[in-house]
């Protein structure tokens, strides 16, 4: 090639990553939406990191739902009557729903049920702390169901308004159903206040355990939780976690006054400037030594779940058998 036709001499950087046609374009009508306070669709179109950032959350909040459930099944047996045992075993069936809402939500993303459950199996994939602790005693069913799920609910109520649309419509029903879950809670541990002293005594040990891990469960104080500050601003959530714990806090306060059960927080008292309870600080070095595999349960919930999985891959394989030949039948038939 004469040298006067040689393409120029390279600076030595890598050249200005130029953006896709239209780029610019859909990312200001992206924001708009966002900024409206509109709903984004699966079909519309979303920056890469507002999709990842769904993925993660809304299958670690189906994976607390699934793994959830292990604690609770664990007593339906154990029930002390069959009234409770009935009540029991329908909580837990609503837990899988919820599981399945959440997981069918996260599907409308691109990412697959098995992509999902098998970050889950790995322990690639996080969920909720809280269910990495032990319930050795029936009023841990009542402790779960007032503080955990109770909990539970402060958090979702406003992910109802999620920006993304398939989120934001499955937690409505998971929220009715967990306002029944909480009450249910609340009224185990109301009867067992009513009763013999051992028992108001099992109801106050089994309190004084899940205090702190549900207020544990809204995540790291705002000053650690990046994660929360991005998802405020793409408005998948609506509150920071400090602004949802205390929430909580306040909530929780005089539903114990009419259990009659008190919490292990010499801190916990009235601000009348504040108008919100102040409460003391948690030990967020147990939380992350949680998080790190090192809680109660962690090697317990997943080896369970990874045998469970296992064991029901037959019931998969005969789903998929029988879908495809339904199919096959549909495509003659027409």
């Amino acid at each position: 090639m004469p040298a006067d036709h040689l393409p120029p001499a390279s600076s030595g950087g890598a050249a200005p990553r130029e953006a896709a046609p239209g780029e610019d374009e859909r990312l200001a009508a992206f924001d708009a939406l966002i900024a409206a306070d509109q709903r984004i669709e699966p079909t519309d179109w979303m920056p890469p990191a507002y999709r990842k950032a769904l993925v993660r959350q809304m299958s670690q909040h189906a994976h607390s739902e699934i793994i959830g459930m292990q604690p609770e099944g664990n007593w339906i047996t154990r029930a002390p009557s069959l009234k409770r045992k009935a009540i029991l075993m329908a909580k837990v069936q609503d837990e899988a729903g919820h599981g399945l809402y959440l997981y069918s939500a996260a599907e409308t993303l691109g990412t697959t049920r098995d992509e999902m459950l098998d970050a889950l199996h790995s322990g690639k994939a996080k969920y909720s702390s809280i269910f990495n602790y032990l319930a050795p005693s029936w009023a841990d069913m009542g402790s779960i169901g007032w503080l955990v799920d109770g909990a539970a609910i402060a958090n979702q109520v406003p992910l109802c308004r999620a920006s993304y649309g398939p989120y934001g419509r499955a937690m409505v029903r998971i929220c009715k159903e967990e306002s029944f879950h909480q009450r249910q809670g609340f009224e185990i541990l109301l009867a067992l206040m009513n009763g013999t002293d051992e028992q108001r005594a099992m109801a106050q040990e089994s309190v004084n355990r899940w205090y702190a891990p549900a207020l544990m469960m809204f995540g790291p104080p705002d000053g650690e939780s990046p994660n929360s500050r991005q998802s405020m601003a793409w408005k998948i959530k609506r509150f920071s976690n400090d602004e949802l714990r205390q929430r909580f806090v306040d909530m929780i306060v005089p539903q114990a006054e009419i259990l009659g059960v008190t919490f292990p927080d010499p801190d916990l008292r009235w601000n009348e400037e504040r108008g919100h309870h102040d409460f003391g600080e948690l030990d967020w070095d147990e939380f992350h030594a949680v998080l790190r595999g090192n809680g109660q349960a962690n090697a317990l919930r997943l080896a369970k779940r990874n045998a469970a999985h296992a064991e029901g891959a037959w019931v998969r394989e005969a789903a998929r058998a029988y879908a495809e030949r339904t199919a096959t039948s549909e495509r003659i038939a027409s």
